[in-house]
């Protein structure tokens, strides 16, 4: 598992480390890992021209030592100075020992740091630190302009300047990298979009922090899903391995509930039952479903339920599941019915699973202000109504009620921006949600299979809902060794 942690313990663990370490030496463990990096970029060091762009920072201390190391194997490495007489001065001296060259970043000398980052195979930027707040000033931006113009590779030095650590947001101008190389552990920036999009591929340098108390974020890999996933013993049966109700579709919308159906077969529940008026074609499709047209209250027993994709204006079918005392998941259509209070006061777990649209109308927000600040939508819409929140988008963000960690997901791939992805994600997460999964990791888990179906279905060329569900299976298996 990934973890992520906030600047403030960031921060903690630093001072810590560097109270029992000689002077300098934290600072030299990190300009070695960014210099390694680099390299390793570069592939041929010797010859090559690299220009760092260095703030008042350690970030700037981070990039001159590493800087000072590529340049005594054969580099040529130039330093565009925003803040000369603020510059790390050991740093500085180690660079300039090291044979580099020294130019100042501001509007007096242009010509020179334009021409150095115009020749440049690689750009490391060293501007601001996890510290950095609104996006870049001025003579920053114009210089992350340029390098964005240039053929430079761009290497970011703990995260691209200009985005903001904690939250991911991206308030201004910034630094959009290729690669990051980020000390001692992830920041939630590297981990959330928008900001997530501007870092390109991380690389986690180990510096020897020693993070204690609870991560921001938490990032499931495959051995975490692993060890989720339920798994048929030698005395189960469909009812002891659960089972999910759909209540989904309408006359309009009868896709909805056969696509929720599709996915809940996929996700370890023994059965479905499937309630609603599209009973005819999701039978058609899926003859294994068990179909009722009685309703909720009487469509027999299950472990969970899914309801909402589909169901138009049917309040009443919504009110009823949220009746129920089993999980229950909500999407589409049920979000907009769903009664807040009626939420907030039910004893079973309630999974939410709203797109940033949907979001944003419970929120009474912007789509734009949900997707600029997805950690802080995510967590005050679980907090507004005592349910665990699935944010789907490019990177999907799981929160719960009562805080903790938020599981972060990017397996995914545009391809699954496509109609009816969601409501086979909702009969996933719903089926382990049956299985007797927690609603964080039902839904943890839901998002990182969706994903990697989806890319599977995918495979770079356009893919439906339908394909999506199909490709479960194999995300299954590939999760599972």
């Amino acid at each position: 598992m990934r973890t992520a942690y906030s600047v403030e313990t960031v921060r903690a663990a630093e001072r810590s480390l560097m109270a029992r370490l000689a002077e300098g030496a934290l600072m030299q463990r990190a300009a070695a890992g960014l210099a390694a990096a680099c390299a390793q970029l570069l592939r041929r060091v010797y010859g090559s021209r690299l220009v760092l762009l260095v703030g008042s920072g350690d970030n700037g201390g981070d990039a001159l030592y590493a800087g000072a190391r590529l340049a005594r194997r054969g580099a040529g490495v130039t330093a565009v100075l925003l803040a000369p007489e603020r510059t790390h001065q050991g740093g500085l001296a180690a660079l300039r020992g090291a044979g580099g060259t020294v130019v100042p970043g501001g509007p007096e000398s242009v010509g020179a740091a334009e021409e150095a980052i115009r020749r440049a195979d690689l750009v490391v930027d060293g501007i601001v630190g996890i510290g950095g707040k609104g996006g870049l000033r001025p003579d920053a931006a114009r210089l992350a302009a340029l390098v964005g113009q240039s053929r430079a590779a761009v290497v970011a030095v703990d995260l691209p300047s200009g985005v903001e650590a904690d939250t991911g947001e991206v308030l201004g101008p910034a630094v959009r990298a290729d690669l990051t190389v980020t000390f001692g552990t992830h920041k939630p920036a590297l981990l959330i979009d928008p900001a997530r999009e501007y870092a390109g591929s991380v690389r986690l340098v180990d510096i020897g922090l020693e993070l204690p108390g609870q991560a921001e974020l938490e990032a499931l890999q495959h051995a975490d899903v692993a060890a989720l996933l339920p798994l048929p013993q030698a005395e189960s049966d469909k009812y002891r391995r659960g089972v999910v109700g759909i209540a989904a579709g309408s006359a309009r919308y009868p896709g909805a509930a056969v696509l929720a159906v599709s996915g809940a077969l996929r996700g370890g529940a023994g059965a479905v039952r499937y309630v609603g008026p599209a009973g005819e074609a999701v039978i058609a499709r899926f003859p294994e479903t068990l179909v009722s047209d009685t309703g909720p209250a009487k469509a027999g027993r299950v472990q969970a339920w899914v309801v909402g994709p589909g169901v138009g204006d049917d309040a009443a079918t919504v009110a009823e599941v949220l009746g129920a005392d089993v999980p229950v998941l909500v999407d589409a259509d049920g979000l907009r019915l769903a009664d807040r209070d009626t939420v907030r006061g039910r004893g079973a777990p309630t999974v939410m699973t709203p797109h940033a649209g949907e979001a944003a109308a419970l929120l009474g927000v912007s789509r734009e202000e949900v997707e600029g600040a997805r950690l802080a939508a995510v967590r005050e819409l679980a907090a507004r109504y005592r349910a665990t929140v699935l944010l789907k988008g490019s990177t999907t963000l799981v929160a719960d009620a009562g805080g903790g960690p938020v599981l972060v997901n990017a397996t995914g791939t545009p391809w699954l921006a496509t109609a009816g992805s969601g409501d086979v994600l909702s009969g996933l997460s719903g089926s382990l949600l049956a299985s007797g999964l927690s609603a964080r990791d039902a839904a943890g888990a839901a998002a990182y299979l969706h994903g990697l179906a989806g890319r599977y279905a995918a495979d770079g060329a356009p893919a439906g809902a339908h394909d999506v569900a199909n490709a479960v299976p194999e995300a299954w298996r590939d999760v599972r060794g």
